[in-house]
């Protein structure tokens, strides 16, 4: 039987608050906490409870039949304990079936896997401890990176960690004439097997599915099911990876995306050869049929599928290396403030804040961004940044002073 294994992204970043240039040496709280609260409890409302709900609903009723995975980030676990325990909650019911996977990442959301492959490892580790801590030591087995960036050099380092898997982007530029339905390997580690999200399909449920200008406009169960019927054979897996703030986030409740998810298993078990499976399953099962060449990171985001969104000019450049120059220094400093906010300070929203692109992605920028322009968010942060740099020289003075 073939199968489709849905993936879920579960990510809030901690947002910075308003912190001016005249702020920097005087204040050393950077962030929102406000707005952080506010907008964890209106996704729990809108997202996590009534989708977490509908899932476990959809689990009891095929009776382990149907699957999904997740991966939580570090920095929306934490905000879970702060602002949203029942979420947390809700999240602990559905791993408890047994159905459900979770997946490792970086602690905090960051891009360190294009940096520093110790601050890489670090996270990972951490992450690894806080779904330990939160569900059960449960140990996850297969691995995503922020973004879905994956590259050769990337997957040959999440080998290296011991997992035995990993999900990245179907990019047509690396595909070519290939299809993201079956599992490859790593060209470097052939142990390490690569899912290939199947963006055609996740983008009709993700980004397309309220859009009344589009022509499959509206997206049913019957439909989709065609689409995946039309799938030929011999392909095994279908990807569908995405975030799951798709569930009434980004398409509100109105538009039926509920209604469409509670369908589709039905639809899938009664009018195709599809089943469904966690990652490690597919892993597990499907034949392994090439390896897969990614000599330049790819990713899940805009139509480049690249890493623009991030480190696509000059203000997110000198921004991430500025960051990244204080790797060493952070090391040496025993203080937990100071590495928790490095931590946080890597998450990549804040650089994908200062994208410019301003053509067929910039909507989609702008919608995810506090700013008002990204010149605002790279002003803002350079100015947090500066006063984290201060604080960690003095402190790192301070210790040399005392040893």
């Amino acid at each position: 039987m073939r199968t489709i294994c849905f993936y879920f992204q579960v990510h809030q970043p901690l947002r910075i608050k308003p912190y001016r240039f005249f702020d920097i040496g005087d204040d050393h709280y950077y962030w929102d906490d406000y707005s952080n609260k506010t907008i964890m409890r209106k996704v729990a409302q809108k997202c996590y409870l009534p989708m977490n709900a509908l899932l476990l609903d959809l689990i009891h009723q095929y009776k382990g039949a149907f699957k999904v995975s997740f991966s939580i980030s570090g920095v929306c676990l934490d905000q879970f304990e702060l602002y949203a325990p029942d979420v947390l909650d809700s999240f602990r019911k559905l791993v408890d079936t047994g159905y459900v996977e979770l997946l490792s990442e970086t602690d905090a959301h960051a891009l360190c896997s294009l940096k520093s492959k110790a601050e890489f490892t670090k996270m990972i580790n951490v992450h690894r401890e806080k779904i330990k801590k939160h569900f059960n030591g449960y140990e996850p087995k297969v691995f995503r990176n922020t973004e879905l960036i994956y590259s050769d050099q990337i997957g040959a380092m999440v080998a290296d960690l011991g997992f035995k898997g990993i999900l990245t982007e179907g990019a047509k530029h690396i595909l070519g004439w290939k299809s993201p339905n079956y599992v490859y390997h790593n060209a470097i580690k052939p142990d390490l097997k690569v899912l290939l999200k199947n963006f055609q399909l996740s983008d009709d449920i993700a980004f397309r599915f309220s859009n009344k200008t589009w022509a499959d406009y509206p997206l049913t169960t019957p439909k989709f099911v065609n689409w995946i019927n039309a799938i030929p054979k011999t392909e095994e897996t279908l990807n569908l990876f995405m975030d799951y703030e798709t569930f009434g986030e980004h398409q509100w409740a109105e538009s039926g995306i509920f209604e469409f998810m509670k369908a589709l298993p039905g639809a899938v078990f009664e009018g195709s050869d599809f089943g469904f499976s966690t990652p490690s399953e597919v892993l597990d099962s499907a034949k392994v049929i090439a390896p897969i060449h990614v000599p330049t990171p790819i990713s899940w985001a805009d139509e480049e599928r690249d890493l623009t969104a991030w480190l696509g000019n000059d203000l997110q450049d000198e921004a991430f290396e500025k960051l990244y120059q204080m790797e060493s220094l952070v090391n040496q400093v025993e203080d937990e403030e100071i590495k928790r906010d490095w931590a946080y300070l890597q998450t990549s929203d804040h650089f994908y804040y200062m994208c410019t692109k301003f053509f067929s992605d910039g909507d989609i920028h702008a919608y995810f961004s506090p700013y008002d322009s990204p010149y605002d968010a790279f002003i803002n942060y350079m100015n947090v940044l500066s006063d984290f740099i201060l604080r960690l020289e003095k402190k790192h003075k301070e210790q040399l002073k005392s040893s």
